[in-house]
């Protein structure tokens, strides 16, 4: 498990972990694992250029270039510290003797550019948690050459520059193609806007023990593989197709059918063995095509609304989860039909798209149930009263709403927040590959199908955006440009990760 904490909480389990370790152990294996990392990527060698900070952020780059061999023309540009401490000055002295060269801390952005001219990697150990916004001027020059987009840079803990606890970011900030977090991830690293300039996100394990991460409150939480797949619902060895997982989608209007097909796909290839849809009428024939193993039932154009919920909760009896929005109408008719099913139906229920559209003026209907909401920021602005996200404002926006209304909620976007009053969970997974028509449709299909499988619909929406992701990413792989919400159901199974052991880094994206 991945623990997510802000600077004062890590701040505190560095110091119970010190006690029992000793912060030089502590930074040693920090040390250890950057080396590692290095070594990794780049196996050839090269000249690795460190900008080193007065704190222990500074000790964990002398740290990690004390483990580097002869491949490696190791250099620390260092600022000076009135005070350092024992475990920096212990860590220093072991990279003098590794053969590792200290020079002055540039001033002039000359000065910068010559010291990182023709290195393979320069590492950014300036202030990691324990910066303060804005970074004093006499960094500017070394801030401003330690910019992925011009060379590779490595990140110990947070990039300078970044807020460790909101994920703001200063004028002056480092662009990192990669950042290693020490013992646990910082909110800051996972949502906007610092998360843009974090790079490939790995967490190390430094020694601190679980139970003094697992000891602090968590404001925040995110999945890495090894929990999403023990979050991932198990199919029983004897259970019948309705036992693995029923979900009823409705779903569709003539206009659109496929929102209906692909919400409908979604829910079969993420486990669920028995997939209802009720759709308009009009579209049956259309989705009956591409949906040989669902029952797709017709819901007549003529039929009033109160006798269309009638027959839905009729349908639901069979079924063990609802998903209620993709393609259906906006007029009156169907906001009747979409309030009747929320306020009446007894299941988890996950609502998207035109049904957000409908509930947004009853949101009360939706209180106290076992209901997900998965919004774009559009809808959310529609749904909150509230209009338009500010930059740096969905955590805040995220939690006014749901500490208002009491619905667990998904917000969608690069930082997809999931909350339901309690911690803010952040989605890791994903890339713009998602940035296509129907793509929320297929979320929705996963997380009906999760929530029909058995989890709540906090650990359905959690588990269905990181799986979502995940499929993002092999159809990105698969197909550079060009990947179709269609794409994303067949990619479910190849996207579950394998069951590996720690190897004391663990990646997040």
């Amino acid at each position: 498990m991945t623990y997510v904490l802000d600077s004062a909480g890590m701040r505190d389990a560095d110091t119970q972990a010190c006690a029992k370790l000793g912060a030089d152990a502590l930074m040693k294996a920090a040390g250890i694992q950057i080396a590692a990392f290095v070594r990794a990527r780049w196996p050839e060698g090269g000249r690795i250029v460190a900008f080193a900070g007065p704190g222990n952020n500074g000790g964990d780059g002398f740290a990690a270039l004390a483990e580097l061999d002869a491949r490696y023309e190791c250099i620390v540009y260092a600022t000076t510290s009135p005070q350092p401490s024992p475990a920096r000055v212990a860590a220093q002295e072991r990279a003098r003797d590794a053969g590792v060269a200290t020079q002055p801390f540039p001033q002039t952005p000359d000065d910068a550019h010559a010291a990182v001219d023709g290195a393979a990697l320069a590492i950014d150990a300036l202030f990691g948690t324990g910066a303060r916004l804005p970074i004093d001027a006499s960094y500017a020059a070394a801030l401003d050459v330690l910019d992925a987009r011009e060379r590779p840079v490595l990140a110990i803990d947070i990039p300078s520059g970044i807020d460790a606890d909101t994920g703001a970011v200063a004028e002056r900030a480092v662009r990192a193609s990669f950042t290693i977090a020490l013992a646990a991830a910082k909110p800051g690293l996972l949502i906007e806007a610092g998360r843009e300039r974090v790079g490939e996100l790995y967490v190390a394990d430094i020694g601190i023990a679980p139970s003094i991460l697992a000891s602090h409150e968590h404001a925040y939480a995110a999945l890495d593989d090894r929990a999403f797949l023990a979050l991932l619902p198990k199919r029983s060895a004897c259970g019948d197709k309705r036992a693995a997982g029923a979900p009823l989608v409705i779903a569709g209007s003539e206009q659109f059918p496929g929102a209906a097909a692909l919400a409908s796909r979604a829910a079969g290839r993420a486990g669920a063995g028995y997939v209802t849809l009720a759709t308009a009428a009009a579209a049956a024939p259309a989705v009956r095509n591409h949906l040989l193993e669902t029952v797709v039932v017709g819901i007549s154009a003529d039929d009033g609304p109160k006798q269309v919920v009638e027959d839905l909760l009729d349908m639901a009896k069979r079924s063990s989860a609802i998903a209620i929005g993709p393609g259906l109408a906006l007029n009156q008719r169907a906001g009747e039909i979409v309030c009747g099913i929320i306020e009446q139906a007894t299941l988890p229920i996950v609502a998207d798209a035109s049904a957000l559209f409908h509930l947004a003026k009853h949101l009360d209907i939706a209180r106290g149930k076992r209901i997900v909401i998965t919004p774009h920021e559009g809808e959310f602005a529609r749904l909150s009263g509230l209009g338009t996200i500010a930059s740096g404002q969905r955590v805040a926006r995220l939690r006014e709403f749901v500490d208002r209304t009491g619905i667990t909620t998904l917000l969608k976007g690069r930082d997809t927040l999931i909350y339901d009053g309690t911690t803010m969970h952040v989605n890791v997974t994903g890339t713009n590959a998602l940035a296509t028509a129907g793509s929320g449709d297929v979320l929705t299909g996963i997380i009906a199908s999760l929530l029909s499988q058995g989890l709540s619909p906090l650990d359905a929406a959690r588990c269905g955006a990181y799986w979502h992701g995940l499929a993002g990413q092999v159809c990105k792989r698969l197909r550079a440009v060009g990947t179709l919400a269609g794409d994303l159901p067949e990619a479910l199974a190849d996207a579950l990760p394998s069951e590996r052991e720690p190897n004391g880094l663990t990646r997040l994206f």
